[in-house]
């Protein structure tokens, strides 16, 4: 039987947007993710389409309360340290250590914040791994400098970067530069901040500002070596392979287009430049990249590792006439006739996981960490207390078997976190009640609620999983009385 590594790091997730709450304490300033509303509103400012979002009182800002990881971060990580977890994956708020973004130095109640998570963390053994920008830009970058259309971001996010690697690097080991960097293309304001200014060229603007970010991850990759020899730095991608609907090759022509287009920023972070298609993409789009001559020496600094998302696999046509076309994800593609969904319309592939694994390997011939995994339900808080995700249970052992076997094909793997930890703000809709957690929290989508955190079935089954180092994945069932909440506090021991 396979045997994982005993080195393997298996891990759950948040991100401080999705998370933190308080987003006017402790001198944070605003971000781009507390300019999007829930409800019908939404998808219009994540898209970009609107070019000075304001909040007004109207909406509801549901990363203004989060799940108040903020105050509670400590009764959170007692939970999680329970379950087992070798590796917590969390996200700094730039705007929490930069309230405006471009200040000279940054807010000490923001670092002192972040060191006592991190020194919490270092107690319960749970190695951190943290993104510097989860879907996440001061506001102040936004209305001042464009976000980053404008190359001046760069200086201030790097003075950002080596703020988090001088005061962090003691705690913090494992890096990622941007959060499913892909998604710039898909989301531009939740993705990067970007607004659309009218007559604007919508690829000139994703493009060029794609350009910044890569050179503003390669510079963060050298800082972070600067600061640690420890320090390993990935890129991140919002993973999931385009099938072709069928052979005919106008199909398989357009999933080769797809992959590039997706796989686009990962071959610049993992291989050092642009690669050969991007002069015909970018000529087909109408961009014309500003560039200055250090650029391409700047490029060449490459992440130490690929780490992606996994959800879904995707699926795309030539021509999508008489296709029925899943959109429940950002990225938009026809259905899969052969694949059942999600209650939010999630194409689910196990077999897609080992697929996208042997593909990235295959490419890149680097170490790969799967950094999100999960599935968003509807869950139901029983008579008895209890919330019995059988469901969930069912889609992470398929997730693991598959990536088991990825490994066994020779993909060498650091690690596999869940998304996510608890129960939290969903990134696409802006609900709550599209639930991923092992930890329900009591919460609706109006941001009702008494934010009271419950285990549920799937806790218990992923700690057994990490007790065992992944040879135990069918379900046994804990004490009866496991359930029931741990005290608010809990000792060191």
């Amino acid at each position: 039987m396979f045997q994982f590594p005993e080195t393997f790091l298996w891990g759950s997730a948040i991100s401080a947007n999705q998370a933190e709450g308080a987003f006017r304490e402790g001198g944070r300033g605003i971000s781009n993710i507390d300019m999007i509303p829930h409800g019908a509103d939404r998808m219009p400012v994540k898209l970009g389409n609107v070019a000075q979002p304001a909040l007004d009182p109207d909406h509801f800002y549901p990363s203004h309360t989060g799940v108040d990881f903020y105050h509670r971060y400590r009764e959170d990580l007692a939970l999680l340290a329970e379950m087992g977890l070798r590796v917590f994956r969390t996200s700094i708020s730039w705007s929490r250590l930069f309230p405006r973004g471009d200040e000279e130095t940054p807010n000490p109640e923001g670092i002192a914040f972040y060191q006592d998570l991190f020194r919490e963390c270092q107690k319960y053994g749970m190695q951190p791994l943290v993104t510097l920008s989860h879907f996440d830009i001061p506001m102040g970058l936004v209305e001042k400098y464009g976000s980053w259309r404008n190359r001046k971001v760069i200086d201030f996010f790097l003075r950002y970067a080596e703020t988090c690697f001088r005061e962090f690097s003691p705690y913090v080991h494992y890096w990622l530069t941007f959060n499913e960097i892909n998604i710039l293309l898909h989301s531009p304001f939740s993705g990067a901040g970007i607004a659309f200014q009218p007559g604007e060229n919508r690829n000139q603007v994703i493009y060029q500002a794609a350009h910044h970010v890569l050179l503003a991850s390669a510079q963060a990759v050298r800082l972070a070596h600067k600061y640690s020899a420890e320090n390993q730095v990935g890129c991140m991608l919002a993973g999931g392979s385009f099938y072709p609907y069928s052979c005919n090759p106008a199909d398989v022509w357009e999933s080769v287009q797809k992959e590039q287009e997706n796989l686009f920023f990962i071959d610049v972070q993992a291989r050092g430049g642009y690669p050969s298609y991007a002069a015909k993409m970018f000529r087909e789009k109408g961009v014309s990249l500003v560039m200055e001559p250090q650029d391409t020496e700047i490029l060449k600094t490459c992440t130490d590792f690929i780490s992606f998302s996994y959800y879904a696999s995707r699926c795309v046509a030539g021509s999508t006439e008489d296709k029925e076309i899943n959109d429940g994800n950002v990225v938009r593609s026809v259905k899969n006739p052969y694949l059942k969904t999600s209650q939010w319309g999630w194409a689910i592939d196990p077999l897609g996981l080992r697929i996208t694994m042997n593909q990235l390997y295959d490419r890149y011939q680097k170490p790969l960490f799967i950094v999100e995994n999960g599935l968003g339900a509807r869950d139901t808080v029983e008579p008895d207390g209890s919330i019995q995700d059988d469901y969930r249970i069912d889609y992470l052992r398929q997730h693991i078997l598959a990536m088991r076997d990825a490994m066994e094909d020779g993909v060498p793997l650091m690690g596999y976190i869940t998304w996510s930890a608890i129960d939290l703000v969903s990134a696409s809709t802006g609900e709550m009640s599209k639930r991923y957690g092992f930890v329900y929290v009591d919460k609706d989508n109006a941001g009702n609620g008494t934010l009271e955190r419950r285990k549920k079935k799937s806790f218990y089954w992923y700690k057994q999983v990490i007790a065992t180092n992944g040879q135990c994945l069918d379900w046994k069932e804990p004490h009866r009385t496991e359930h029931r909440n741990p005290p608010k506090r809990v000792s060191a021991e």
